[in-house]
């Protein structure tokens, strides 16, 4: 038996990239996965690939940005499982804003999806949590949140509003018996981070991002798991520094 045996554990995002990986990383630790994406496809064959069986695994096709089509998947959920006990908010996109051309649908979309996504599915689940007086919400942001980073004016904004929605809801919940924590990740490997066409450092896979995640949510009691440690804590220090050096620094590492 595991801790997560009998749990029922709502991932977003689950048909690629940290989503699956954290998917099958629960499924074969005994825990009911409830998978969400946009597109179905991807989710029908978790369970196979996790080697669990077919019941272990209740896909919902929704679109995080669709608000509606959210509470209708969250009340389908909890009829099909009960209570939600983990909800692991991975849905996001990317894509570099080039400085020759500033493309303001670039911001449309990342922060419908990496913000909005994360509201909508808050409002969703928050109050059966509070109802019950217990539950855990995780917020997948990145390290890209802590600074600006050239050509992720966009993204790295929407995951620092992630961060912002995280600490406050930390607080704000705590009464309520709601666990919020915060996931910064570095460079992973996705397929949203192929599209990069520089050399990623400290670059982690799928896999490993997702033992850390669920080691840090099972286990862990801090309120951030960042990873990893070698990108992480430079990271952190560089939020410190003032603009000048942080700007002077920056010149010199990215040319």
């Amino acid at each position: 038996m595991s801790e997560t045996t009998g749990e029922s554990v709502w991932i977003t995002g689950a048909g690629s990239g940290i989503g699956r990986a954290v998917a099958l990383r629960f499924l074969r630790a005994g825990a009911t996965v409830l998978a969400s994406g946009r597109d179905p496809d991807p989710l029908q064959t978790l369970a196979a690939d996790a080697g669990v069986a077919p019941e272990s695994v209740a896909v919902h096709a929704v679109d995080v940005t669709d608000r509606a089509a959210v509470h209708q998947a969250v009340a389908d959920m909890q009829v099909r499982a009960g209570p939600v006990d983990r909800v692991i908010l991975n849905a996001g996109t990317y894509q570099p804003v080039e400085a020759d051309s500033f493309d303001a649908a670039a911001f449309d979309r990342q922060f419908a999806v990496n913000v909005g996504g994360v509201v909508n599915c808050l409002e969703a689940i928050v109050p059966a949590m509070r109802a019950r007086g217990a539950g855990q919400i995780a917020l997948v942001g990145s390290l890209s949140g802590y600074r600006g980073l050239r050509r992720a004016s966009a993204y790295g904004a929407s995951k620092a509003a992630v961060m912002r929605i995280a600490e406050s809801l930390r607080q704000d919940q705590a009464a309520a018996g709601i666990d919020v924590r915060l996931v910064s990740p570095g460079f992973v490997r996705t397929p949203l981070t192929d599209r990069n066409d520089f050399e990623m450092p400290f670059l982690v896979e799928a896999e490993d991002a997702a033992e850390r995640i669920y080691r840090g949510l099972v286990h862990g009691r801090g309120f951030e798991i960042a990873f990893p440690r070698r990108l992480a804590w430079p990271v952190r220090l560089a939020s410190m520094l003032p603009y000048g050096l942080y700007f002077s620094m920056m010149r010199r590492v990215t040319g």
